[in-house]
């Protein structure tokens, strides 16, 4: 297979950002139109569990930084091409981890000037995370960066064994008791997502979560190289074995997004690579791709919708357009066209750079 980027890889992309550029808001709205909406299976999907467990909600992150790693054995390879170095190669994953590292702090507000801004971020992970398993990338072959993941994730769950000593009686487990908390605690108490308890994207927790951009440079690796002829069959193998290690292994060290558990990272990791399976043998195996630009023009642009949703209120503008409207409306259907108006105004925006051909690189 040649270097050139992969359909499936933009149009998954779009249709993870898609949950969060309004269509999670839109699921919510239209299970409220029915008695008991609010409680169902589908709208709590549509949340984060509040400590251990697992929802769909949870799997939007692992699945961007799983995908943010599929494509550097194709970026990679098409760098090299061109005949640049590994040390300009190096420097240029450095410059990508600090800008979305500066990024995340421009999402985190720190243009307020307060001196209690929220240092951790996403982007910040995502930037820290991809950067780390890029240099294990280009340093290793794939065997001794199975054993480095392997290891990174029995010892992040064996250093979780530990209570945070600041924090006794309570579990090394809980939010209050462990040890993920306590370092970020310790190097920066008044920067934090729940200033001087917790932060789901602290420090410690960055560790498993370059094994999740590991395990997209896995797949990425194995779709470009590989020269088997069932890759969909092995993905889907794959996907079913992290599965089942993952939950097996949940029975003694829950599966937890906040402390990117060494579970969560496999169980997420089973998710992104079944999901990228199915859109891999739609896409690029069958051929059906007219079903495809609806995502790729959000997957295409995925930075940028998340940094102006920050900056650019949508709510607002959909109210100015369909306000009149929904007020003539019951709530809850008022809600819902709202939510409506809110993701369609996302995705004009991102269809017309799309066709302007302006895309935010990072």
């Amino acid at each position: 297979m040649d270097n050139k980027r992969l359909l499936s890889i933009d149009a998954l992309r779009g249709f993870d950002m898609m949950f969060i550029m309004g269509f999670a808001a839109i699921v919510t709205a239209t299970c409220k139109l029915f008695p008991g909406g609010a409680d169902c299976w589908l709208n709590l999907q549509m949340t984060h569990v509040d400590w251990n467990g697992f929802r769909h909600h949870d799997t939007i992150f692992p699945l961007f930084l799983f995908l943010s790693g599929m494509t550097f054995p194709f970026s990679l390879a098409a760098s090299k091409a061109k005949g640049k170095s590994n040390k300009k190669i190096f420097w240029k994953t450095v410059l990508r981890g600090l800008i979305l590292f500066l990024l995340g702090l421009v999402v985190n507000h720190i243009f307020d000037l307060s001196p209690t801004f929220r240092i951790p971020s996403v982007l910040a992970r995502i930037g820290l995370a991809w950067m780390f398993a890029a240099w294990l990338f280009m340093a290793c072959g794939w065997k001794w960066r199975a054993v480095i993941a392997a290891v990174i994730l029995i010892g992040y769950n064996l250093l979780l064994l530990i209570p945070a000593p600041d924090a006794a009686g309570a579990g090394s487990l809980t939010l209050e008791g462990n040890i993920v908390g306590y370092v970020d605690r310790i190097l920066m108490p008044n920067h934090l997502l729940k200033v001087g308890v917790f932060d789901p994207e602290g420090l410690l927790s960055t560790f498993p979560a370059i094994v999740t951009a590991m395990l997209g440079q896995f797949t990425g690796e194995f779709v470009k190289d590989s020269a088997c002829k069932r890759k969909t069959l092995w993905m889907v193998v794959a996907a079913a074995a992290l599965l089942v290690v993952g939950l097996v292994w949940s029975l003694w060290f829950p599966i937890n997004k906040k402390l990117w558990s060494s579970t969560f990272t496999l169980v997420a990791g089973a998710y992104s690579v079944g999901l990228f399976a199915l859109f891999y043998w739609l896409i690029d195996v069958k051929g059906w791709k007219k079903w495809t630009p609806f995502f790729t023009v959000i997957g295409m642009n995925s930075i940028t919708i998340y940094m102006i949703q920050r900056i650019v209120s949508f709510k607002d503008i959909s109210a100015f357009f369909l306000g009149g409207v929904a007020g003539l409306m019951p709530k809850a259907w008022g809600t819902w066209l709202l939510a409506i108006g809110y993701f369609a105004l996302s995705w004009l925006l991102l269809w017309f750079l799309y066709k302007k051909k302006i895309f935010l690189k990072v």
